[in-house]
């Protein structure tokens, strides 16, 4: 398969990651990619930047050497309704915005709270991406946050990330084989994202790759080998996202 983009990263700004935006953009050309997403951490991330720093995105340049650039967050779910950890004020300013649990600002709860802190991320009509979904701490209801997923055009992340020895992510191969075989049936689309912390991490998908041929999951819904075709689900989703009462 043919990678385009890469919509999960993180710099020195999420305050436990290594490198620069320049160090990210150089990898990201240096792999071929057509578009790269820096998606820092909000604030709710041990670490991490404040609120302002969401507002003065603006003044970045999208495109660098031949890459698209968007500037987006990686916004922490905070409690078992779903709240997200940033005004919406500073998330209208992102280009891209993906919710995940992160256990410093959520504890992991039973199945049922962890499904409804996810799934009132979902119903926040600024969340573009759910984000690592596999993480075996936080058990959920797949079916039902699948099925909610696609009523309000969500695109649901496959994180390569995740699958590392070195994560502290449990069972996450098994739950994204669940995932898989739920988008597809539910016709999800699927973005797979590294998840990098460093530079030389931009771009390297191939645990994701594995499971997603494992699957045989339809390269139709697969978001990864056309910058065209993500933006155009993210248009539609986002339409999706804001028309649902």
């Amino acid at each position: 398969m043919n990678i385009e983009l890469d919509t999960h990263t993180h710099t020195l700004a999420s305050g436990h990651a290594y490198s620069t935006i320049t160090e990210m953009i150089d990898a990201a050309v240096d792999k071929g990619l057509k578009l790269l997403a820096i998606t820092e951490h909000a604030p709710a991330m041990p670490g991490s930047c404040k609120d302002f720093y969401f507002y003065n995105l603006k003044i970045l340049p999208r495109f660098q050497k031949g890459l698209e650039i968007m500037f987006g967050v990686e916004l922490n779910v905070m409690d078992y309704e779903g709240r997200l950890d940033l005004p919406e004020r500073y998330i209208e300013c992102t280009d891209l915005r993906i919710a995940s649990l992160h256990p410093p600002c959520l504890k992991p709860g039973t199945m049922a709270e962890n499904t409804s802190a996810v799934l009132g991320a979902i119903h926040n009509p600024y969340v573009d991406i759910l984000g690592h979904p596999d993480d075996g701490r936080y058990p959920l209801d797949y079916e039902k946050i699948i099925a909610e997923a696609k009523k309000y055009g969500k695109i649901v992340e496959l994180n390569n990330n995740s699958m590392s020895p070195l994560n502290s992510r449990t069972n996450a191969r098994e739950n994204d084989r669940k995932i898989l075989k739920l988008c597809k049936k539910y016709e999800v689309p699927v973005v797979m994202g590294t998840d990098a912390h460093v530079s030389f991490m931009v771009g390297d998908l191939d645990k994701a790759l594995e499971v997603v041929l494992e699957a045989e999951f339809p390269e139709e819904l697969l978001m990864n080998d056309s910058v065209e075709k993500f933006k155009r689900y993210l248009e539609a989703g986002r339409k999706i996202g804001f028309g649902v009462h």
